[in-house]
């Protein structure tokens, strides 16, 4: 079910399948408490993003991004602690999840401007 219309989306469920990746990876080295926190933070984000696709109102839009930008914020700092520990494996998620945090402040920031444009 890709949908080639909506970048944001299909960002971040690409992101969420490489931090299934890497997950898998911190688990074989037994680092199961970030792994699980990672797991959870890192494909909440587009679970979020897929979930604003549905949204009720351009508020509750508004408000199912920022939310999954909270978790990104989140993931950003399982991914600190990943990087900081020598004892874990790297990845470039960091890089990956800069561009969707751009991206998603970017919607946030355009549909409250467009909120209040219609309002005056």
């Amino acid at each position: 079910m890709e949908q080639k219309d909506n970048p944001i989306l299909n960002l971040t469920i690409d992101f969420s399948i490489a931090v299934i990746s890497f997950v898998e990876q911190l688990e074989e080295k037994r680092k199961f408490v970030v792994a699980n926190q990672l797991l959870k933070s890192g494909t909440s984000i587009g679970a979020n993003v897929h979930e604003a696709q549905n949204a009720e109102s351009k508020l509750d839009f508004i408000h199912k991004l920022k939310i999954a930008h909270k978790e990104a914020d989140e993931t950003m700092y399982w991914l600190t602690i990943c990087e900081k520990s020598h004892s874990y494996p790297t990845s470039d998620l960091k890089d990956k999840l800069q561009i969707i945090i751009k991206i998603l402040s970017k919607i946030i920031a355009s549909t409250k401007n467009n909120l209040k444009t219609k309002v005056n």
